[in-house]
């Protein structure tokens, strides 16, 4: 029996019900609610909210059903907990919002793990972790930046790696760069081109990418497992990368499931689960499948 249900959000019917209580039952019921000792949940039941727009982690195919490399891992993950999961989508503006809500238990939608986010909701282990680009047009004249430097770890930069990102950000001096909001990409943005580029932010990343391909923005900073399928595709032969990898500082340090800091137990179950499907090899697997290369975190 597959253990993941996917249906849209639909608030819970218990709200319904509390509102049709009386003001005396509500007291009642309160002082019930306060009263009673806590129990820790199980966890047998999980709702998780995705994005279900950011292919090829979550997103809808052509049918309209919900796909992507993370929507197979919550399949297995839930199975390797032994729990039922409900998949929901959720807008990504508000995702962290949402959960501190009470709306859904996890957030699994390629959510970095940074110390910003930290301050809001606690993480499960990493699952993957993939470096992040400037993809541009190649009719573009940045198509011609190069860099002397593959990899930028923007955490511990070597002279070389410093000599190289005042190169990058030369080059892009004065230039119109697209992001997602509430995102690496944006915070990435935002502190190393803000003083010097003009930063255009969107709610969805196909509408950057519409930007970009319409010739509205020079350049966009996007996740690389997003970005190698579409490269590999016929609609990619008018891209390029331009620049090198980065890692680290905006970008934090791998993407996990998110949960409420209250949660920390839900947390170290999905790290466990997400431990075994590492060393098996499932992640890997999946990665290739759905990215074209191994994007799964270190184990």
């Amino acid at each position: 029996m597959d253990p993941v249900k996917i249906t849209p959000y639909r608030n819970a019917k218990l709200i319904k019900q509390m509102r049709k209580l009386s003001v005396l039952s509500m007291a009642v019921l309160i002082s019930v609610l306060l009263t009673a000792p806590a129990v820790a949940a199980d966890w047998k039941q999980i709702k998780i909210a995705t994005e279900g727009a950011y292919p090829p982690w979550n997103y809808f195919d052509k049918s309209g059903k919900l796909v992507g490399f993370e929507i197979e891992l919550i399949k297995d993950l839930c199975g390797r907990m032994n729990a039922e999961c409900e998949v929901v989508t959720q807008k990504w503006r508000g995702i962290i919002e949402g959960l501190n809500k009470g709306k859904y238990d996890a957030i699994i939608a390629a959510m970095s793990i940074t110390e910003p986010r930290k301050e809001k909701v606690a993480f499960s282990r990493s699952y993957a972790d993939t470096p992040n680009i400037f993809v541009v047009r190649k009719d573009n004249p940045l198509a011609n930046f190069k860099s002397e430097v593959e990899h930028l770890t923007l955490d511990d930069l070597s002279p070389a790696e410093q000599d190289a990102l005042d190169a990058l950000l030369n080059a892009f001096r004065g230039k119109v760069i697209g992001v997602q909001v509430a995102t690496i990409f944006q915070k990435f943005a935002d502190a190393y081109l803000g003083e010097h580029s003009e930063i255009r932010i969107y709610d969805f990343q196909h509408t950057v990418d519409l930007e970009l391909y319409q010739g509205r923005l020079d350049a966009l900073v996007g996740g690389m497992a997003y970005w190698m399928p579409v490269l590999k595709s016929e609609q990619g032969k008018e891209y390029t990368i331009a620049g090198p990898r980065m890692t680290g500082g905006p970008f934090g340090s791998g993407i996990g499931v998110a949960v409420r800091k209250t949660d920390q137990a839900l947390a170290d179950k999905f790290s466990k689960a997400i431990d075994a499907a590492l060393r098996d090899g499932t992640i890997k697997k999946l990665a290739i499948e759905w990215f074209t290369f191994d994007t799964s975190a270190p184990q």
